[in-house]
């Protein structure tokens, strides 16, 4: 198995964006790129536009060549619907459009199914659904809440196996701080984890108690799997300080042999938070 992260907030845009490859097929999972419209009252800087284009292209040239498109929920950095053609001739796995699932959500997944219709090989609605591909299964968890609480609605997790190596992709968890957000994640005892981690950055909103459980399950993560590779992007890298936060899962992890890494350090890039760096963009580089 080869994972590629695509795109993220530690390559300077918001996204999870990921490339798999098995022996058997690519799938690229949340295949959305955006930008925070206002950060410190600032609205995005020349040089995060020019990455959101650099990235786009990035994820649309690995989009065309992938057999699977997977979605986990409907929000403009997980999915793509100013490019349905990118979906033409794609198997999709995506969150349901209807069930568990917010208004704001059912509304952008009508559309998006609208503008795709007619383009992709197929489309399966994936919450709780496992798919088989040759040697290679996909397993999605049951719809959980996006963050602590259904608010913001909910996403679908999704892990990868191709018999020697397994792949979990949370989706916006937010940490996990919640049960079946961490069961889904123990049952499939994952080689490689992908996560959001916590909303450091709105700390007064996510809540000292959801951070607390965050850590803890993190922790127990890596003490209850084979894990080798912990990445923690996405929310989490919106906080320019969240490797001091994160410091009792960095510490447990290098006591146990499990990096903990952003998606830019595991496909070997420097870090690039653009968004946590707003401010000082816009001090340094003024722009009208």
């Amino acid at each position: 198995m080869k994972l590629t992260p695509l795109a993220s907030e530690s390559m300077g845009v918001r996204s999870m964006a990921f490339l798999v490859e098995t022996d058997d097929i690519r799938i690229v999972i949340d295949p959305g790129v955006a930008l925070g419209p206002i950060r410190f009252g600032l609205p995005p800087h020349p040089k995060e536009l020019a990455m959101l284009e650099e990235l786009q292209e990035r994820v649309f040239t690995e989009v065309r060549k992938a057999d699977i498109i997977t979605i986990s929920h409907y929000h403009f950095d997980h999915h793509d619907p100013d490019n349905p053609d990118m979906c033409e001739g794609k198997t999709m796995l995506i969150k349901h459009p209807t069930e568990n699932i917010n208004k704001s959500q059912m509304g952008r997944s009508k559309e998006f199914l609208g503008l795709i219709e007619g383009k992709p090989k197929s489309v399966e609605y994936a919450d709780g659904q496992t798919f088989e591909f040759g040697n290679t299964s996909i397993s999605f968890s049951k719809a959980v809440a996006h963050g602590t609480n259904t608010r913001l609605g909910w996403v679908i997790q999704l892990a990868v196996s191709d018999g020697n190596k397994t792949f979990i992709h949370t989706s916006d968890v937010e940490g996990p701080s919640l049960d079946d957000q961490l069961e889904f994640i123990l049952k499939h005892q994952p080689d490689v984890l992908a996560c959001d981690g916590p909303m450091t950055y709105l700390m007064y909103r996510y809540g000292r108690a959801a951070f607390e459980r965050s850590i803890e399950n993190l922790k127990r993560i890596i003490d209850e799997t084979p894990i080798q590779h912990m990445l923690l992007d996405h929310h989490l890298c919106r906080d320019g300080k969240w490797r001091e936060k994160m410091a009792p899962v960095i510490d447990l992890g290098e006591e146990q042999g499990c990096k903990i890494q952003t998606f830019a350090e595991y496909a070997s890039q420097e870090d690039n938070l653009l968004e946590a760096q707003r401010k000082i963009l816009h001090k340094e580089e003024p722009v009208d």
